[in-house]
This record gives C-alpha cells, sequence and structure tokens, in this order.
C-alpha cells in the first residue's frame, strides 16, 4: 500500500481528434510537437467525408463527440445551434486569422470554431494545350473562356476541356455568385432562383455541356480525374488548392511545365467563387477544456499551418502565415487573390441541403429533362420546402 501510494499519478487518456479528408491522414504529423511541449497524448481518428456528418451528430446524440474535431464552415452553425461546441474562449486565438475564412466560420459574429485552413475554387489548366490553340493565358472573361473552349475542341474533337462532372456542384455555384444571384429571400426563408443572374448562371453553365466541351458524367464515371488530366482528355479543371499535393505527387505524369493555375473566368472578368474552409472546434461536453484548447492553438498556429501546406497543399487561414517564403511561389498567387474576393453562402443550417437540391436538379438540365425556367421553378420549391420550420419561426419572431 505504501508503495502503492508513493507511485507516479497515472497519466491522462489521450485527448481524442477528429478530422476529415487528407487533414485527418496527415494530422498525426502535427502531434509530436504539441505532445513534446505539453505532455499530452492525442488520439486522432480520420473519419471518411462522405461519412463524417452523420458520424458527428451520432456521436453528439451518443454523448461520445471527441474533444476536438474539424468541422467545415458550412456546418459549424448546426452544431453550435444543438449545443455541441464549446465557444472559442479568447480573441486571440482568431485576431490572425484572414478575414474572409473568419467570416465564413462565425455564426451572427460569434466564434464557436477557428479558421484552419482556407479553399478558394480556382481553375488548373494545361498550359501546354492553351498554347497549342495560341493562347498565351487564360482568358478571364466568360464568353472568351467559352472561345477558348471551342477552338481546343476544333483542335482535338475526341477530348473534353472543362472537368465540370455533375456530382460537383462548386462551379455552378460559383457561376452563381459571379453574376451576384441572391439565391434567397424574404430574410433566407424562400427560394430566389427565379431571377436574371442565376437564368445567366445556368444558362452559361448549361452551354458548357450542349457544346459537348464538358462530359455529360458523374465522378463515378470517370474512374481517375487527374489521370484524364494528365493525359490531356481535359484542358481546365476548376478545383481546389488540395490539387497541388496531387501535381506534386504525380509530376511524373504530368511536369510542372505544363499546368499553371488562374482564377476562374468570370461574366465580366473574375471575381467570387466558391470557398470551402476547415476549422477546428471543441466540444461543449470536453472534460479537458484547458487542454482541448491548448490542442486548437497548436492545430491553427502559423507554424502547424504552414506544415500543413507543404504536406497536403491546405492554405493557412492564419495571415501571418502569408509573410512566409514558402508562399510566395507564382502557382499560389491565384489562391491569395480569390480569397481576397470570396463568396460567402447563406449561413443557415438547411444551406448545404439546398446545394445538394440545387446539385440534383442542374443535373436534370443538362440532361435535357428540364428547361431553365422549370429547373428554376423547381429549385425555388424545394428550398420553400427545406425552409417551411425556418420561415414559420421568423414569422413568428423567435428567429431573424
Amino acid at each position: 500500500m505504501a508503495a502503492t501510494s508513493c507511485g507516479s499519478k497515472p497519466a491522462s487518456p489521450p485527448l481524442r481528434f477528429w478530422a476529415t479528408s487528407y487533414e485527418g491522414d496527415y494530422s498525426p504529423h502535427l502531434m509530436p510537437a504539441f505532445t513534446a511541449a505539453t505532455g499530452i497524448e492525442v488520439d486522432v481518428q480520420s473519419v471518411p467525408s462522405t461519412a463524417a456528418h452523420e458520424k458527428m451528430l451520432t456521436a453528439y446524440a451518443g454523448g461520445v463527440l471527441p474533444d476536438v474535431f474539424m468541422l467545415p464552415s458550412g456546418w459549424i452553425g448546426e452544431f453550435a445551434t444543438i449545443g455541441a461546441l464549446a465557444p472559442v474562449p479568447s480573441p486571440d486565438l482568431v485576431t490572425d486569422i484572414v478575414p474572409a475564412a473568419l467570416a465564413l466560420a462565425q455564426v451572427e459574429g460569434k466564434n464557436w470554431a477557428v479558421p484552419w485552413a482556407a479553399a478558394p475554387q480556382v481553375q488548373f489548366y494545361r498550359r501546354d494545350l492553351l498554347q497549342d490553340a495560341g493562347y498565351a493565358s487564360m482568358p478571364t472573361s466568360w464568353n472568351a473562356w467559352r472561345e477558348m473552349g471551342r477552338t481546343i475542341k476544333r483542335r482535338r474533337p475526341d477530348e473534353f476541356v472543362f472537368l465540370t462532372l455533375l456530382n460537383w456542384p462548386d462551379t455552378l455555384f460559383s457561376m452563381l455568385y459571379q453574376t451576384g444571384a441572391s439565391m434567397l429571400r424574404d430574410h433566407n426563408t424562400r427560394g430566389n432562383f427565379r431571377s436574371a443572374a442565376a437564368e445567366a448562371a445556368f444558362a452559361f453553365y448549361l452551354s458548357l455541356f450542349t457544346e459537348n466541351l464538358a462530359p455529360r458524367a458523374l465522378s463515378t464515371e470517370v474512374q481517375d480525374p487527374f489521370a484524364a488530366f494528365a493525359q490531356g482528355r481535359y484542358a481546365v479543371w476548376p478545383s481546389w488548392p488540395t490539387l497541388l499535393l496531387d501535381l506534386h505527387r504525380r509530376r511524373a505524369e504530368i511536369p510542372a511545365d505544363r499546368w499553371a493555375v488562374a482564377r476562374l473566368a468570370g461574366p465580366n472578368g473574375p471575381g467570387p467563387a466558391a470557398m470551402i474552409a476547415s476549422n477546428v472546434a471543441v466540444s461543449a461536453a470536453t472534460a479537458r477544456p484547458k487542454a482541448a484548447w491548448a490542442l486548437v492553438r497548436h492545430l491553427t498556429s502559423a507554424t502547424s499551418e504552414l506544415r500543413f501546406q507543404q504536406l497536403i497543399g491546405n492554405l493557412p487561414a492564419r495571415a501571418s502565415a502569408w509573410a512566409s517564403p514558402q508562399l510566395q511561389a507564382p502557382v499560389l498567387r491565384p489562391f491569395a487573390e480569390q480569397m481576397r474576393e470570396p463568396a460567402m453562402a447563406p449561413k443557415i443550417i438547411e444551406w448545404e441541403r439546398i446545394q445538394i437540391e440545387v446539385q440534383l436538379v442542374a443535373e436534370r438540365v443538362v440532361r435535357g429533362l428540364l428547361t431553365i425556367p422549370q429547373a428554376l421553378a423547381t429549385i425555388d420549391d424545394r428550398i420553400d420546402q427545406i425552409l417551411a420550420k425556418r420561415r414559420a419561426l421568423v414569422e413568428a419572431g423567435r428567429i431573424v
């Protein structure tokens, strides 16, 4: 008994951290420095992106959410509303955040998570294929961009030009943002797609398919999009910063001098574009809030974000990180420029469901099953159904 009473205190169990996609796979690389500095072990679980939302909600309902977890910006409002999140305890955790990333993460001006990485949509393109078609740089307006596509198509009639898959709706949403379409009305309680701006975006999007510049295909029908890009099956691929990792890994298939990055074309030049961001949040039920927030501070430090940029291509959410020579490479300039002109989606819990409905209806337009006016009316009707409860709460003065 004496020996037991004099023994060392049992070590605390590891903090639990969940993250998705590349962030989940590579987060263990960030943990040794944290453990060395604090003595706190971290158990990292990589959660598949397709199952993350359901898994986290189920974990909350069962009282087993991890201490710290990664959240896309679009989920923060939902998890804050159900009481799953602890509010950010100190303003210094977010004072150095890129404004666009911070705005995406806030809910009614309150900080419920700390931005970890920002990912504006840009376009990757085959520099060599554009040069063969007589283009020294990427056109910046819609009409010129599409005319470039036609030129490339005439030279390569058996190939497509744009990789815009039907279950990847981000390019369509970027087009909607670029036209200035206001997709909701009446205090975000009704759809507003029956507008000239939305119709213009849909018409341009549809033209890419009707002119056979983009395939009428889902991602499941393209076995390896990267290989197709490397082989020249497509010349332009609207995508995200993490594609940089694939381009680096598979540079034997496509050397760096054959591709480049540019901001997306807009109706009259580049404008707002879709932007996603990953954030780190702390469970409201964690028994170790001090340790949990210490982990958040470590993960979202400029040092950790620069390390992640090297590992997986993620762009830092910390403004100070952008002063690093590491981020001065010309290939990153379009990302930095786009981050200064982000598109802001409506901050409502139902927005993710709305995006899915828009995607499904847009696919029917591309496949010739609906006209654009029919599609816009259908989208508004579906949105109105989705927002029925919100509308009732707004009309009753329960929410604003």
